[in-house]
């Protein structure tokens, strides 16, 4: 198995309600399961491929729960990377090299058994994630939006987030309203003020690193 370490930003937005009832062993808020994620690389590694700097992003679907499979999904891979940091990037991120069920990546490549060929774009974003706030342009993939949850009744911003001691994905997680929108990409999807989250990841072939 080769050594590898991904420590990035996160930003999350899915068809869910806010919260998303993923994180609570709950079944999906409509019966299935779409969203896209950007990931912004701080530090990384593939073996030898040094990962730092570089951004990656990802579309899926699944017709129910995901852990029901059958899904379908597409990577983007920063038009900036070169060849064997694309070939690492589509490894971590399809599961190769990782432990069974250690990371999400490796549970959403294995129900998603409909994998569409990789695209490479320009990555561009801009989030706090103390705000809840920010955005994201895939290339012509897709585009996200994210901003605080607004209260009920007055639509000030309602923070909450979420601490996952033993999550396959992060560890604590802001959470937020996000809308998005596919493009030229081979899933289509459509999101408004639906979950979304801003995370900090450390992961490895063997899971979440111990902070």
């Amino acid at each position: 198995m080769k050594d590898w370490s991904i420590q990035a930003r996160e930003l999350a937005n899915c068809n869910c309600n806010f919260g998303c009832p993923c994180q609570f062993g709950v079944l999906p808020t409509t019966g299935n399961c779409e969203a896209v994620v950007v990931y912004d690389i701080e530090k990384g590694h593939y073996g030898d491929t040094r990962l730092d700097g570089l951004r990656a992003a990802g579309i899926y679907k699944w017709p129910g729960a995901i852990h029901e499979g059958n899904g379908e999904c597409q990577l983007i891979i920063d038009e900036r990377a070169d060849a064997d940091q694309r070939e690492a990037l589509e490894a971590i991120m399809s599961g190769k090299d990782t432990e069974e069920m250690a990371t999400m990546w490796f549970v959403y490549s294995a129900m998603a058994p409909n994998k569409h060929p990789t695209l490479t774009a320009p990555i561009e974003l801009d989030w706090d994630q103390d705000e809840r706030s920010g955005h994201a342009k895939v290339g012509n993939a897709f585009s996200v939006k994210v901003g605080p949850i607004p209260n009920i009744v007055t639509g000030a911003p309602h923070r909450v987030s979420i601490q996952l001691p033993h999550g396959f994905e992060f560890r604590h997680a802001e959470m937020a309203s996000g809308s998005a929108r596919t493009g030229d990409s081979a899933i289509s999807l459509e999101f408004n003020s639906s979950h979304a989250h801003l995370a900090n990841l450390h992961l490895t072939g063997q899971g979440v690193a111990a902070a």
